[in-house]
């Protein structure tokens, strides 16, 4: 079903983004989209494409003509703004504690957890870190009888801290 869409390219989190990211989202409001969707036309993951659409992930050549296929967007004005010559800016957040519901419960998960997380790391690996280079993360639904629940996955590779 098709939606009349705007995405306002001067607010956050857009704001410090290339303009053809409003286009994107545009796009895939207007053609009833999901994330997997995407990813399933582009042979990405989900998490990944909805990476690339917040400008956390670079997208090759092959991966702006197929996005640009699948929203019917030009292939040259994707390419123009998101090309060899653009590179993300990962990690902006926004304003800190994070005001959006969704990523103040992420960023409080890490408050609260986040010293017991790191022990049980060290404990099962050593010392080191987990990649968030070397990183796939999934989001799926678990039925509940009390509520469903928001399972998330972050499967990445472990590197252990050099000595010299």
């Amino acid at each position: 079903m098709s939606q009349a869409a705007t995405v306002s390219s001067n607010t956050l989190p857009y704001a410090d983004l290339p303009p053809i990211i409003a286009a994107l989202f545009e796009a895939k409001a207007k053609k009833g989209l999901s994330f997997e969707a995407i990813s399933k036309a582009i042979g990405r993951d989900e998490i990944w494409v909805a990476a690339a659409f917040y400008g956390q992930a670079k997208m090759s050549p092959e991966e702006l003509e197929a996005v640009a296929n699948v929203l019917d967007i030009p292939t040259a004005s994707v390419q123009s703004e998101l090309g060899s010559h653009w590179w993300p800016n990962r990690g902006g957040l926004g304003p800190m504690p994070p005001t959006d519901p969704v990523l103040y419960r992420l960023y409080e998960s890490v408050l609260v957890y986040g010293h017991a997380i790191k022990a049980v790391v060290h404990e099962k690996f050593g010392d080191g870190i987990m990649s968030m280079i070397d990183c796939k993360v999934n989001v799926t639904r678990k039925p509940d009888p009390k509520g469903d629940r928001v399972v998330l996955t972050f499967d990445g590779k472990f590197l252990p801290y050099a000595k010299w």
